[in-house]
């Protein structure tokens, strides 16, 4: 299994609120198109209404790398630093879990 958890601060509400959309129209592409993409959880963080967190689980790299290349992927990431203030990315290896399938 290839996962990350990502956090987005974003600038103020209005573009959070576009920001919202955009990640809505993402997860559709994701869900309908991506078997190789495990979980693709978005998560508002309490006390912080400007930050999101990602947490995203792919089959493997190459399904990560499928993941990137899809259309829906490309447009949220030319489009996102119209929203974002800061990004960070963290690349984790799954341990102690439950929910994930039990080969990882």
């Amino acid at each position: 299994m290839y996962a990350l958890v990502v956090r987005f601060d974003l600038q103020d509400e209005t573009r959070a609120a576009a920001f919202d959309e955009l990640v809505e129209e993402t997860g559709r592409g994701i869900a309908s198109h991506e078997p190789g993409t495990l979980v693709y959880a978005t998560h508002h963080v309490e006390g912080a209404p400007l930050a999101r967190v990602f947490y995203e689980l792919y089959r493997d790299r190459e399904a990560f790398e499928e993941h990137e290349r899809q259309p829906h992927t490309r447009r949220f990431l030319a489009e996102r630093d119209r929203y974002v203030k800061s990004t960070r990315v963290e690349f984790v290896t799954p341990a102690t879990a439950k929910g994930l399938p039990a080969d990882g």
